[in-house]
């Protein structure tokens, strides 16, 4: 049976990211060391205590709904997780790159994905406690304290465009790309906080050439799909989750106006 998105349920998810968030924060506050884990990207304590809390949480909340989280994603049998019609995909912290320099651009990515298709997402910034979330069909929005406001993409787009470039993975490819729009205002931004911005209509593209992985995209593409936004391959297909043996991801685009010709620029 597919767990019900009840108010109840969605607070109790955003509640656990902000748990997430506020443990992150207390390591960033302190000297941490940097580990290199075996595909060179870094961890660090603030990875592991954020996946213990979202990991114990979400098993405790929604029992019956396998946990996909990118710090034991390589437990799980391809075959046998492919079986599953729902699941919780979460980066317990996305960017830590971002977190190792300090620069505040690191989220918490928490996602239920259902039938390949992301139909809820949350992301939480632990520097200022900012949540975004949404449901495709019925809205995202953005909490801040104890004020929530809907929040929706830039359509007609931004003259010139505002294309999100990653802080820590800005390519050749993707330069290439960028010089073949009519007119691009690049704007660095780091983790998952890019398909915040277009959700919430600060920015307008964000083209992703290079590798990523489910964990890094799912939340956001639900909050961006319910601002009215889309993230498509290069055939302009939906990502999907949980679909194949490897959970990298294809090159995606994150639109927020979905009338722009972005396929002419490739």
């Amino acid at each position: 049976m597919e767990v019900a998105l009840t108010p109840e349920l969605r607070d109790a998810v955003i509640d656990i990211a902000q748990q997430a968030g506020d443990a992150i924060m207390q390591i960033y506050a302190t000297p941490f060391d940097v580990v290199q884990k075996t595909d060179n990207s870094p961890l660090t304590a603030a990875d592991m205590a954020s996946n213990a809390i979202i990991v114990e949480a979400l098993t405790r909340l929604t029992p019956h709904i396998p946990v996909l989280s990118e710090e034991h994603a390589a437990s799980h049998d391809a075959h046998i997780r492919q079986q599953w019609p729902e699941l919780w995909v979460v980066d317990p912290l996305d960017g830590t790159r971002e977190f190792v320099k300090r620069n505040g651009e690191f989220t918490v990515n928490i996602a239920l994905v259902r039938h390949g298709r992301a139909v809820f997402g949350v992301i939480q910034q632990p520097v200022n406690g900012a949540v975004w979330w949404g449901l495709p069909g019925e809205g995202a929005y953005k909490r801040e304290g104890q004020g929530e406001r809907s929040i929706s993409v830039t359509a007609p787009a931004n003259t010139p465009l505002r294309v999100a470039a990653s802080r820590s993975h800005v390519d050749a490819v993707t330069q290439a790309y960028m010089s073949r729009m009519p007119s691009a205002a690049p704007v660095s931004c780091g983790s998952s906080l890019k398909f915040c911005m277009i959700a919430e209509g600060l920015m307008d593209l964000y083209p992703r050439f290079g590798p990523t992985s489910e964990w890094d995209t799912a939340a956001g593409q639900a909050i961006l799909e319910a601002a009215g936004g889309r993230v498509a391959d290069l055939e302009g297909a939906p990502l999907q989750y949980n679909r194949r043996d490897t959970l990298l991801n294809p090159s995606f685009f994150a639109i927020g106006d979905s009338t722009l010709p972005w396929q002419s620029w490739l």
